[in-house]
């Protein structure tokens, strides 16, 4: 019983009677507890903010975070103390920053929740009576004025000339005018003329309706429901760092297989080569990519909430990198949902509104009847406040901006009559005492008013309208294709009051309104474009209004203004191949409904898309929750697109959409590049030791060292690598594909040439020293040699076109505390007498510093000359 699907064929007494109540008492107090009983309060289900616990949990679901206890558990089980610390250190720090760095995203997000409670006028015991929205059952009846909130979804029982605002549950801009008739036919939700949605709000009139579903049972409940129920999406760096764990599970276990076997071939001790595997499986995992991988991602996480985009979830910030279609609402999202008045059509032509002269007489006289015909009013102090039908306030907007006040025009013709807007007549009138006789000024749907009209203005004359009909027709078909809402202005002149209002008409022009393209929207979408992001517009609103904003803000080629509309779409299983393949290639859909936004955005995905919805709207919000990214408006957005969006727009600019994209894309790349030093470095310290195993040399390189090592090594420069903030050169590339890892096949053979050039020049030093007189210096130097090697080593990151002295990595300034810091560490561990025992290092003399010098600059040299001949090794293959 408590569902609004049918009541629109109903007439309004069936209606009544179906819920066995009067039209004149209502509910008997009696009935609405019983009923309470039944249904519960009329609220929607909110979906609950993540505990601390759960925010606390999300940072250790990670493969990398387990291997890493593992090794932990593993170096204290060896007595490997200091390691096993530093690896606690790593994943307690990660921990904390992940945490606070989420728990003020969830803060924030719970900052913008809307707050109050709304009453409604309800007939109970046939006394009018303001109660709670959330205590509304089915069978209610409401009475509803202009500027009030429908709380329910309701049957319209009586109305008088009666308009909603819907743009919240249809995405339609423009207020829908409403009846009691009942429809005939099977309608979709924005064309039920006779039923109000919880949610709405009148813009002009008042009704009498019947309530028929509350809480959940409402469309804007069913709606909530579909978006709780559309799962949640595992984030693209989820999976990769995922996978990259997986893989680096494998290595670590052969590596120290493989070393300790060929260590007790050579004839080596079981306890050092034991020792000495272990270490070595460890230092394959980079210890520090969890803690940089937050650091980058909180860190571009705080950057984007300085510029006005709020995120509730650490990963999904990189997310936003990996994006290769947006979908985007058009109502508030790429308009400002304001309705406006474009241009003016008057016998001498098309006028602009910026191009149009007051001084013409059928301008003036437009702007006229559009403020005296109206029942709006704005507020002179905020140019925002408003109250009325958005289209009459677009029109005292524009009477204001060519100097006709309202208050002022109705000083010099007093109102003295009004005939109401109707529904039949599709007409509005007002009469104004002038000096001589009275002004009758009319405003109406065209057709109407071009029947009401005997002539119409030309240069200040009077000319027989009849001949000018179809030119008239053919110009009012011209604006309604470009997206325009269109009204035709008329007058005449009468000396009584009483006299009927719509006959004689001289017609003036027509006036078309349109909810203009936000400023920014086409500079932000060329940059979408440019970055290889497909943009895709859907709508509950018109076809022909959709197409016209396409078309204002660029969004496809002139030629390729193609729409698919919701009934030609569908249902998903019923998808055709022809329909398939369009999909392709189309760019706009109008007249979808919220189920469709889902169907869309899962056949994306499924296309191997990294799909972002844009929205703020009721409707938007299943859809919000099963994208890879849902981005919701904060300022005009609603709860339910707050709270299912991963992202929230302080300011609603699609501008901050682009440049959390970029910010996406950085970090993406930043955890690429440390992921990359990192592992370079590592599988250097495992193959000297490998190398020096199977062919029974000593070890370059102690267990302690290398341990030591990977503490400097993987934690400062990485985290310096992770602190970049890229350039406009993101921008500029196609997005990345969503199957990709964080290191491709290209990357891992540039970590295995890496490797071996630092593992050659250390290699080449330490047996230079031992066959010398200072053989007891050899581990120390091939100790400093690998650590400046492998702090020299962050330079060769810079991207390959990139200049040497000048890029990313010279202009962090991060970078260069990081080398300090580790060439202090270094210099530590062997002029600092308890470290230097403690790792077995000796003072180097002054040639074995030069040595050090020269081998550990050998691979920052070769690998810049790599970086010089790897656009023309690619632009030669």
């Amino acid at each position: 019983m408590n569902s609004s699907t049918n009541f629109y064929k109903m007439s309004a007494s069936e209606t009544l009677s179906h819920f066995k109540v009067e039209k004149a008492l209502g509910l008997s107090l009696k009935e609405v507890t019983s009923l309470q009983e039944t249904y519960g309060e009329n609220t929607l289900t909110k979906k609950s903010a993540p505990t601390n616990w759960k925010i606390f949990i999300r940072q250790l679901k990670s493969v990398i975070v387990f291997l890493l206890l593992s090794a932990a558990l593993v170096s204290s089980f060896l007595g490997q103390w200091i390691e096993a610390f530093s690896i606690f250190a790593v994943l307690v720090i990660n921990t904390i920053i992940g945490f606070i760095t989420e728990y003020k995203a969830v803060s924030s997000m719970e900052a913008l929740r809307l707050i109050g409670r709304t009453t409604t006028n309800v007939l109970r015991d046939g006394f009018l009576t303001a109660v709670s929205a959330e205590k509304l059952v089915p069978g209610d009846i409401v009475i509803l004025e202009a500027g009030d909130m429908v709380t329910a979804d309701m049957r319209i029982i009586e109305c008088s000339k009666l308009s909603v605002d819907e743009s919240i549950l249809t995405g339609e801009s423009v207020a829908v005018e409403k009846e009691e008739d009942a429809l005939k036919e099977k309608v979709i939700l924005a064309e039920r003329k006779n039923m109000l949605f919880k949610g709405t709000f009148l813009t002009r009139g008042s009704a009498k309706a019947l309530v028929v579903a509350t809480a959940m049972q409402t469309e804007i409940g069913k709606i909530a429901k579909i978006t709780q129920e559309a799962s949640e999406e595992s984030t693209p760096l989820e999976e990769r760092l995922d996978k990259l764990g997986q893989q680096l599970v494998w290595i670590s276990l052969l590596i120290g297989i493989f070393v300790a076997l060929a260590g007790l071939i050579s004839g080596k001790p079981l306890l050092l080569m034991f020792k000495t595997a272990v270490a070595l499986a460890i230092s394959t995992i980079p210890e520090g990519l969890p803690i940089v991988a937050t650091m980058a991602l909180a860190k571009g996480m705080w950057r984007m909430a300085s510029q006005n985009a709020l995120v509730n979830k650490l990963s999904a910030v990189e997310t936003l990198g990996a994006t290769s279609i947006i979908f985007t609402d058009k109502t508030g999202t790429l308009t400002e949902n304001k309705m406006v008045v474009n241009s003016f059509y008057i016998d001498q032509g098309l006028q602009e509104i910026k191009e149009a002269q007051v001084s013409d007489p059928s301008i003036q006289k437009s702007l006229e009847i559009g403020v005296l015909c109206n029942n709006a009013s704005i507020e002179a102090k905020a140019a925002d406040s408003f109250i009325g039908d958005p289209m009459e306030v677009a029109l005292l907007n524009v009477g204001k901006k060519f100097g006709l006040i309202q208050s002022e025009l109705l000083k010099k013709y007093p109102q003295i009559r009004e005939e109401a807007f109707d529904p039949h007549t599709r007409m509005m009138a007002t009469f104004h005492q002038d000096e001589l006789d009275i002004l009758v000024a009319v405003k109406g749907a065209p057709e109407s008013v071009f029947k009401a009209s005997s002539q119409f203005l030309n240069e200040s004359n009077e000319v027989p309208f009849e001949e000018k009909l179809n030119l008239w027709l053919e110009r009012n078909q011209e604006m309604a294709n470009n997206g325009l809402r269109v009204l035709a202005l008329a007058y005449k002149r009468v000396g009584n009051k009483n006299e009927a209002p719509y006959k004689d008409l001289t017609f003036v022009g027509l006036v078309g309104i349109s909810d203009p393209a936000r400023p920014e929207i086409k500079n932000a979408l060329a940059k979408c474009q440019s970055a290889g992001i497909r943009i895709i517009m859907v709508t509950g609103d018109q076809a022909g209004t959709a197409k016209k904003i396409a078309k204002d803000i660029n969004l496809v080629p002139e030629g390729e203004l193609e729409i698919i509309r919701g009934d030609e779409l569908g249902e998903k299983d019923l998808w055709s191949k022809a329909l398939l393949e369009k999909l392709n290639s189309i760019s706009i859909f109008s007249r979808v409904s919220p189920q469709q936004k889902l169907d869309l955005i899962q056949h994306y995905q499924q296309q191997n898309h990294v799909v972002a919805m844009t929205g703020d709207g009721v409707n938007d919000a299943p859809a919000l929750r099963k994208a890879d990214i849902g981005v919701a408006m904060g300022l005009r957005g609603t709860q339910v697109a707050r709270e299912a969006a991963d992202m929230v727009l302080k300011d609603d600019s699609f501008n901050t959409i682009v440049m959390a994209i970029e910010q996406g894309r950085v970090i993406f790349s930043n955890i690429k590049r440390f992921v990359l030093y990192l592992l370079s470095c590592n599988i250097s310290e495992v193959l000297i030791v490998s190398l020096a195993s199977i062919i029974n040399a000593p070890l370059p390189i102690l267990p302690l060292q290398i341990l030591f090592l990977n503490l400097v090594t993987d934690v400062f420069p990485a985290l310096a690598l992770g602190m970049g903030e890229g350039d406009k050169s993101y921008l500029e590339r196609p997005p990345r594909v969503k199957s990709e890892s964080v290191l491709e096949k290209e990357e891992w053979k540039q970590i295995a040439g890496h490797g071996l050039v630092i593992t050659t020049s250390v290699l080449l030093v330490f047996f230079y020293i031992i066959k010398g007189p200072n053989a007891e210096n050899a581990v120390t130097v091939a100790f400093l040699t690998l650590g400046f090697a492998q702090v020299f080593h962050v330079f060769n990151m810079r991207q390959p076109n990139s200049k040497f002295l000048v890029n990313e990595i010279t202009r962090n300034p991060h970078i260069w505390g990081a080398i300090l810091i580790c060439t202090f560490l270094l210099l530590a561990a062997v002029y600092i007498p308890v470290l230097a025992k403690i790792l077995s290092l000796n003072i180097p003399n002054n040639n074995e510093w030069l040595l050090i010098a020269f081998f550990s600059l050998i691979p920052l040299l070769i690998g810049q000359l790599a970086l010089l001949l790897n656009p023309w090794i690619q632009k030669k293959n």
